[in-house]
């Protein structure tokens, strides 16, 4: 009998990031796109970075004949601009951006939120907002992934809203070491070791604006967080009443340990084939 493959289908993910190029590998499976900077009604995407994010969360690989193929390419995707051409923002638009997920999360049917989006601070009060905002989606019960950053390899360099103690914060398990250190590091300012797991991210190729065939490679915890979201989005799919404190569990027993220590590596590197066995 052949082994049952799960896409992650039916899960509506939140992507928080540059936007969205409607690019052939995500098909008529962008349910949502809400745009905080410029207002416009259809997806774009005029930096890459989203797009790219998107593509390793859910890419079909339908435009390279399945070379590149995202962590979950039957999930939905929900993309909200909150970031300019050159992958600025403000956290006035991210949590807008928080509040239109829990205003539309049960139209979406959003169950995961993917936060590639990251700034440096010095007391949790500096960006508390940020941290209050994703902590309320996880309350609500959405499963929140935000990246590390790339402020590595000093510690307490993880970056908001990721040095949240109750979100799943991804840093990058091959920009941990070298000259690529530059994965974010706990602990955290309330001295809460993190990252929670890593995942690759160096030189991951995915979609990109411009054509349905159009692919670059990029680097960073932003490529690493997708993948943890994308393989959430399949636990999901296979065991649709999980909580997000549940899943936050499981991909604790299920990670690989690299034998680093706890802040640079949290539980260990992403395995998705195992966390779907349990």
């Amino acid at each position: 009998m052949d082994e049952t493959v799960f896409t992650g289908r039916g899960i509506g993910v939140a992507v928080l990031d540059t936007g969205i190029y409607p690019h052939i590998d995500f098909g008529s499976r962008i349910l949502g796109f809400c745009d905080f900077l410029s207002h416009r009604m259809y997806p774009y995407d005029d930096n890459g970075h989203g797009t790219c994010v998107a593509g390793i969360l859910a890419g079909s690989g339908a435009g390279s004949k399945g070379k590149y193929t995202g962590a979950a390419p039957g999930c939905g995707i929900i993309a909200l601009k909150v970031l300019d051409r050159f992958g600025n923002g403000n956290k006035e638009d991210v949590i807008k951006a928080f509040r239109w997920i829990l205003q539309n999360k049960d139209r979406y049917d959003i169950r995961v939120v993917n936060i590639s989006v990251g700034t440096t601070y010095k007391t949790r009060d500096e960006h508390s907002a940020l941290i209050l905002g994703v902590e309320k989606l996880w309350d609500e019960g959405l499963t929140v992934v935000a990246a590390a950053g790339n402020q590595g390899p000093a510690p307490g360099s993880v970056t908001a809203p990721g040095c949240s103690k109750k979100i799943i914060t991804v840093g990058s398990s091959d920009m941990l070491l070298g000259k690529d250190g530059v994965s974010g590091r706990g602990p955290t300012f309330e001295c809460v070791c993190k990252p929670d797991l890593v995942a690759p991210g160096n030189r991951i190729i995915s979609c990109a604006p411009g054509s349905d065939f159009s692919y670059a490679a990029k680097s960073g915890t932003s490529m690493s967080t997708p993948k943890v979201a994308g393989a959430i989005a399949c636990l999901l799919e296979k065991y649709p009443s999980l909580t997000n404190v549940e899943i936050k569990m499981m991909l604790k027993e299920s990670c690989d340990d690299l034998g680093l220590p706890k802040n640079h590596q949290g539980w260990g590197r992403l395995n998705g084939k195992r966390l779907l066995s349990l």
